[in-house]
């Protein structure tokens, strides 16, 4: 409702309460609220006043707000006493409605935990397999750093420092990359595309996590690359480059 026909507090709707053919009532938009029972959107108005302004006195729905120390069971049985026809009625909390319109949406977008799961593997495994290559390529420049009084530790250390900074710069990229992307899912194409809006939370302690595991896997692999370069003859290294 707050996206298709942008009611906001304080605007007006034309609403086609009359008899057809009479004029639209035109009324005041007191507020706007989540509605987890109607995905199609709803607009609530005094039961007194719709009654008047449309002539229809049936009721479908009945929405109740329990006192502090009521139960939900006792009340549904006293309501459900109450009733001609209590097999008809149905009975629903607040919660339960927020608790199953979760469940449908995770269950909707379970595929994208797989899909990242694939992602960061694939991810780590070019990783793995570009630092093997640059490690391989610099074989040479391992024999030469030998030569001038390096330890087969300290080269390690260098590549391995390098390996740190290429995948924390690339880690801050996709992060930032992958925010960008988020906020435009949830405040561009979510608007526009399914008319419902949604908050937008970041997990921080999980992006720091799967951050801290990419930066951990690339110094690692990358140390494991250097440590089987340096391990070779420095002298049959450095006679490639002749």
């Amino acid at each position: 409702m707050a996206a298709i026909y942008g009611a906001a507090p304080g605007s007006t709707l034309d609403l086609p309460l009359a008899a057809p053919g009479a004029a639209a009532v035109r009324v005041k938009v007191l507020g706007v609220w989540r509605d987890y029972a109607r995905q199609f959107g709803a607009i609530a108005i005094d039961s007194p006043t719709y009654q008047r302004l449309s002539g229809d006195l049936r009721s479908n729905d009945l929405a109740l707000w329990l006192a502090p120390a009521a139960h939900i069971d006792d009340v549904q049985r006293a309501v459900r006493a109450l009733a001609g026809e209590p097999s008809l009625l149905e009975f629903a909390a607040t919660t339960q409605l927020r608790v199953i319109s979760l469940a449908i949406f995770d269950r909707s977008f379970a595929v994208t935990y797989y899909l990242q799961a694939v992602a960061i593997a694939i991810g780590l495994a070019g990783i793995a397999a570009s630092f093997s290559a640059q490690v391989l390529a610099r074989r040479r420049e391992f024999g030469l750093l030998a030569h001038l009084g390096l330890t087969r530790a300290q080269i390690v250390g260098v590549v391995a420092g390098e390996g740190a900074a290429w995948t924390a710069a690339g880690a801050l990229a996709g992060l930032a990359l992958g925010l960008a992307v988020a906020v435009v899912l949830v405040h561009v194409v979510n608007p526009q595309s399914f008319h419902w809006t949604m908050e937008l939370l970041l997990p921080w302690g999980r992006l720091a996590a799967l951050a801290a595991a990419v930066l951990l896997a690339g110094s690692v692999t990358a140390a494991v690359s250097a440590r089987a370069a340096a391990s070779r003859d420095a002298v049959a290294a450095v006679k490639e480059d002749w």
